[in-house]
């Protein structure tokens, strides 16, 4: 049930032109709208990835890439992406 999940995820997933600058402020980086989408997909397909529905929204944390994925559950729009606090950056 959970990779059923990650696969519909991953096969909906969308995003606003807003997004895009939203990631990058963020996370403090500054990639390409493809390369954005890059990181999120690899995020998703993460093995140690865990998948949460609070409310209307999934929350995909990957601990290897140290960031959280906010997605719309009903219209699967990524909202943000933060960084996982706790995490030493260094």
């Amino acid at each position: 049930r959970f990779m059923d999940l990650k696969e519909v995820v991953l096969k909906n997933i969308c995003y606003t032109d807003l997004v895009y600058q939203r990631i990058n402020k963020k996370l403090g980086i500054s990639l390409s709208k493809t390369d954005i989408e890059s990181l999120i997909y690899r995020t998703i397909l993460d093995n140690y990835v865990t998948i949460s529905k609070i409310g209307k929204n999934f929350y995909i944390k990957n601990p290897n890439n140290h960031i959280q994925v906010t997605v719309n559950s009903n219209t699967y729009r990524v909202i943000t992406v933060d960084k996982i606090k706790g995490i030493n950056y260094d």
